[in-house]
């Protein structure tokens, strides 16, 4: 990436953080800072739990257990086990911190109007549609890929969802006993990984390279939450996978995949796979893909 880029995005950083307030003892007015003020309005009406607070903000344990001792010392929180799971604490606003929270959000929906008022119709839909972009693209930074244990609670749900769709989109429906079947310990080491892709915390992806003789990777269960689309984050998954197979010293990934799916075929198409004869019998398959991984490299 070039000098000047990063210095835009330094520059815009700063421009923001002193439009917004974020500098200084007292948020929008509000007599506390900008880290209590959002920790208020992430808890909301309904209570949330740490974690996923935590997660959410992007803030380390220690952080997040300042500003929320900085709330339960002015009376505005309360916490409690969560009744889904008594290890995790959940949190709640008190008749005081509903008071407060309605006050945060007042005074954002007051700082929007400000922003607004002096712009012209035209400018003001400009402005919208240029936070939009910000907001996405923010967001396609945001989400990271990691190894995950294949049986984990997420990795669950991931493949769950990802079963849900295809069993829609595919015109026979789609029933895994009747597929190749990829169990856990297929997507787990040395027999293969698994990658998840997270967002705030929140799973939003995945993917599973199988080792196969003869220097192959086998990529399968490649799949992208609907609200992380349009982020690039099927290419990046792709290339994770890619990356991962490199290092395991496999020089050839393959997939397959069901007609239905025309985003996908462009996908891979675009980034370097070939169409070849079947190499499996999937029931569910109507193309299969090869690439190979060192002419990829050179």
């Amino acid at each position: 990436m070039r000098e000047d880029q990063i210095e835009s995005v330094r520059r815009f950083n700063r421009a923001v953080s002193i439009r917004i307030g974020t500098i200084g003892e007292s948020f929008l007015g509000l007599g506390r800072p900008y880290g209590e003020a959002r920790l208020l309005h992430e808890i909301g009406a309904g209570g949330a739990e740490v974690r996923d607070l935590r997660a959410r903000l992007g803030l380390d344990s220690g952080y997040m257990a300042r500003l929320l001792r900085a709330l339960e010392r002015q009376g505005l929180i309360a916490s409690a086990p969560s009744k889904r799971d008594g290890r995790v604490k959940r949190i709640r606003l008190t008749a005081k911190g509903r008071r407060a929270y309605a006050g945060v959000e007042r005074a954002g929906d007051d700082f929007a109007r400000r922003v607004l008022a002096p712009l012209e119709a035209r400018d003001r839909d400009r402005l919208i549609a240029a936070m939009g972009e910000v907001e996405r693209l923010m967001r396609a930074f945001a989400v990271t890929i990691d190894r995950e244990p294949a049986g984990s609670e997420d990795a669950a749900w991931c493949l769950a969802e990802y079963y849900g769709e295809i069993a829609a989109r595919f015109d026979a429906g789609f029933d895994p006993a009747r597929g190749l079947v990829t169990g856990v310990a297929d997507m787990t080491p040395p027999n293969g990984l698994f990658l998840l892709a997270r967002l705030d915390g929140r799973p939003v992806g995945c993917g599973a390279l199988l080792v196969e003789p003869g220097g192959h990777g086998h990529i399968r269960r490649m799949w992208i939450a609907r609200e992380a689309r349009g982020l690039g984050l099927g290419r990046r998954m792709l290339g994770a996978l890619e990356d991962e197979a490199r290092v395991l010293g496999l020089h050839v990934v393959r997939l397959e995949t069901n007609r239905a799916l025309d985003e996908a075929k462009s996908l891979y198409r675009s980034e370097g796979y070939e169409e070849v004869a079947p190499f499996n019998d999937e029931t569910y398959a109507h193309h299969w893909f090869e690439k190979r991984l060192d002419e990829a490299g050179a």
